[in-house]
Parts: C-alpha cells; structure tokens; sequence
C-alpha cells in the first residue's frame, strides 16, 4: 500500500521502513540509504521486496531504488538476503544494477552466491566484470581461475586489476600484487585511487607503505590503511606478528591524520 509524506523526517528505522511505500520516489531512495547506512537489520525483508520495484525507473530504463536497496543489503551483510540478491542477478533491463547486486553478493560473502556468479562469468555474454571478478575472489571462487586468467590482458585497465586482486587472493603470488601495486604511480587518478581501493580490500600489510607512497589523497590513504587494519585484526596470523603489524599500521595512521 502505498503511504504519503511521513510528518516526521526520517530518524528511525520503523520510519525508514514504512517510507519504503511512499509515493514520493525520492523518499523512498532516501529510506533506503538511511538504514543501509544504519544497518538496520530488521528492514531485510522489506529492502528484498524493494528489489523488485517497477515504480522508480528512469527514462533511460534504469531502477535507481532498485540499486540503491541492493548497496543498503550489502552493507546490511545479511545472508537472508542473498536469495533475493541472487535472483535479481536475473535484471537484464539495467546493468548497473546488477553491477551493484552483484558487489552486495561479494560483501555479504555467502558461498550459495558462487556458482551463479561463476555462470555470470561463463555465460559469453558482456557482463560488468570487475565488480564480478572482485565478487569471486572475495568468495574465493577457485573454480573461476582459468576463466579470470586472460583477464590481465584485458582492454579495461580496471578490470586488470580486479584480475591481479582475485588472483592475488586465491594464490597469494607476490606477482598479482606487485601488479596492483604498480597501478598507484599511474598517470590516469582513477586507476591509481581503484588500485588504492584493491590493496585496501586485499588487506596485505606490505601494501600499507605502497599507499602511503601514492599520489592520491591522505583520506582516501587513510580510509584504505584502515581498512588493512581491520583485516590485520581479523586475521589468524600469530599474537607476535598481528601485534607488529598493527602498530606499524597504527603510526601510518597517525601519521596520515596530522596531515589531514
């Protein structure tokens, strides 16, 4: 049933849920990225039912709800989701949204959502496939290998990159990272901040100096080294060397916050 206007701004999470149904699309939107943000948990199901939504679409044929619920469910990380992520995989009407589903799949991490994502892979038809290679290896898909392969010679440079990233995880050669790494002094900003983002989701600590070393901004420098060290502390590595490693990692950081 579809609500109007709330009298109240949106400020809690029964709000957020009921402006789901209201008949202003942009509220709608707005309820959707407040409890991703928040990640209310308890909306799951009401932002699963969302992504089905044929109210919101653009002109061009696009479902900005639709895409916007997905990244809400990906910070959510809630595997109840993933049924519904999974079968809006099935959207050929608007990619980015299935570039946004599948990203929510690798964050949530649930291995049900590997071999669709594999068949997205070996279907032969253009997919967007650094969001889907990235998504593979964080589920660590290692069926996907020799499919991702002749992605490092890819026309796409970002999607080289995804490639050494998954590789990188499923074999953990110094050679992947190296070629990640090597992106960070590239003459094109945005190769270098994707190559900055990668090295923050691999979490390697030798990689923590590499992106302190790149021309690209102390925030996003410290937003990724943070990132690195909740992967540290997440780790089953010894006691000794996560201890070593943290503290390095905790003097980059406040190193790079009297910059800021």
């Amino acid at each position: 049933m579809i609500t109007t206007s709330p009298a109240e701004p949106i400020l809690s999470p029964e709000t957020a849920i009921t402006s789901l149904d209201n008949e202003d699309n942009q509220i709608r939107y707005y309820a959707a990225w407040w409890l991703g943000k928040h990640q209310i948990q308890s909306a799951c199901a009401a932002l699963c039912y969302q992504l089905q939504d044929v109210r919101y679409r653009t002109v061009q044929g696009g479902y900005p709800l639709r895409r916007q619920v997905a990244r809400a469910l990906g910070q959510l990380k809630n595997i109840e989701a993933v049924p519904a992520l999974i079968n809006a995989l099935n959207c050929d009407e608007d990619e980015q949204f299935r570039e946004v589903v599948i990203e929510a799949l690798g964050k949530i991490g649930d291995s049900t959502a590997a071999v669709p994502l594999l068949q997205l892979l070996q279907s032969g038809t253009p997919q967007p496939y650094e969001a889907l290679i990235e998504a593979l290896g964080e589920l660590r898909v290692i069926e996907a290998r020799p499919l991702v392969e002749p992605f490092l010679k890819h026309d796409s440079e970002r999607v080289q990159c995804a490639a050494a990233r998954y590789l990188y995880l499923i074999t953990q050669k110094p050679e992947y990272l190296e070629r990640i790494i090597q992106n960070l002094n590239h003459e094109n900003p945005y190769l270098r901040w994707a190559a900055a983002f990668d090295l923050g989701a691999i979490g390697h600590i030798e990689a923590a100096e590499a992106i302190v070393q790149a021309k690209v901004g102390n925030s996003l420098k410290l937003l990724n080294i943070k990132r690195i060290l909740e992967t540290v502390l997440e780790s089953d590595i010894s006691e000794i060397e996560k201890q070593q490693a943290t503290q390095t990692l905790f003097q980059i950081i406040d190193q790079l916050l009297i910059q800021l």
